[in-house]
């Protein structure tokens, strides 16, 4: 099969031929309308179009569906996120995740499963929207109970570092090649030099999961900005974080060490009203915010990916190129996605997106979607 377009990368007109993987990239000499790039990489998303991946028993006919919306967004790999909850019920979650991984044909855009807590910080602020009562220490024994259910599916986790634990914790997880990032914490300096000393690589959500009112130095966030060690993860839906933060932590972690996330939960793609996040009710509001049912306070996103990468060139300043970069390339060496690491090059999984843009309005329409060389949408 051929896909051409203007290589988002580098701007020049491609011809991409492939099976399931990719064969040859060469340029054409004609011109392209549409442009080209690695399907979008998502590693952190707790629901979508309705669904919540938190539910053990979310069906399995509706998490397809929700997939195919994830389609239409450009998204080609995705990490379907576990949050903080009870042992069983997060058990629960993962196993019906898992299985329906198995059995689907969508399945194989789920290419790994992020954990997201329990093993965060239990203060107001730093633990965000996760529920208090089942915030614990890490356990290396439950993560092996994860990795049971879903057949060593488990790619990412999300911990604090201020645990005593924490350490040991992140040597095991790292030892067995599973991506450790810091989030929701409000560790120290200390505690977060023996965490990256222990394997951490990568912050969860940096700047969003912390104390409304910080001491301007040192804190966490400074910490995890100066760490050439760790990669970070945002997320850029011009609610979570302003402008001017974007541009100063993209900054400091470099473009090559910043990764676009969703965050996305439930309502995400959906109409504004009440959904769930596990065990919690979750409203999507009119101006597009996720809040906890009766509070204020933000329960992942609403985002689409690709409305993230125009974000990142709208409130970042980012070229296209590099907004797709984060979306891309970055989002798989964080998250270890094998075979997305490299770009429009041979041998990479054929994943693709195809779309039009508008330099001016920065404003992105997805034409269609490959994963592993079959067309899933437009």
């Amino acid at each position: 099969m051929i896909c051409s377009g203007i290589n988002a990368s580098t701007g020049t007109t491609i011809e991409v031929s492939f099976g399931d993987t990719v064969q040859a990239v060469k340029p054409l000499e004609k011109s392209a309308a549409s442009f080209i790039a690695p399907g979008w990489v998502d590693i952190q998303v707790n629901g979508f179009a309705g669904v919540d991946y938190n539910s053990p028993v979310a069906p399995h006919e509706e998490i397809a569906r929700s997939i195919h919306v994830l389609y239409s967004a450009g998204v080609a790999r995705f990490y379907p996120t576990v949050i903080t909850g009870g042992p069983d019920d997060m058990v629960a979650a993962l196993r019906n995740l898992a299985r329906a991984k198995e059995t689907l044909d969508e399945g194989i855009a789920m290419d790994g499963f992020h954990v997201e807590g329990p093993h965060i910080s239990c203060e107001d602020g730093p633990r965000g929207a996760h529920p208090k009562r089942w915030v614990r220490k890490p356990d290396i024994d439950e993560f092996r109970r994860w990795q049971d259910v879903t057949g060593g599916r488990i790619r990412l986790v999300t911990v604090a570092p201020e645990w005593p634990e924490a350490p040991r914790y992140i040597e095991a997880l790292t030892a067995e090649n599973v991506v450790v990032s810091i989030g929701h914490t409000g560790a120290d300096a200390t505690q977060i030099a023996n965490a990256v000393g222990a394997g951490a690589t990568m912050s969860t959500h940096l700047g969003n999961g912390a104390h409304s009112i910080l001491r301007r130095h040192p804190n966490y966030i400074w910490e995890q900005l100066a760490e050439d060690r760790l990669r970070a993860s945002f997320i850029v839906d011009g609610i979570h974080l302003p402008g001017s933060f974007l541009k100063v932590a993209l900054r400091a972690k470099g473009v090559e060490r910043s990764v676009l996330v969703t965050d996305a939960s439930s309502p995400a793609a959906a109409s504004p009203g009440r959904y769930h996040l596990g065990e919690q009710d979750v409203d999507l509001t009119p101006d597009n915010r996720v809040i906890l049912a009766g509070q204020d306070r933000l329960a992942g996103s609403a985002l689409r990916m690709d409305h993230g990468v125009e974000n990142l060139m709208r409130l970042a300043g980012l070229t296209l190129a590099d907004a797709v970069r984060l979306a891309t390339v970055n989002a798989a060496i964080a998250g270890k996605v094998p075979g997305r690491q490299k770009g429009l090059v041979a041998g990479e999984r054929a994943d693709f997106v195809l779309f039009d843009f508008d330099s001016r309005s920065k404003k992105i329409q997805v034409r269609a979607t490959y994963v592993g060389g079959e067309k899933v949408f437009g």
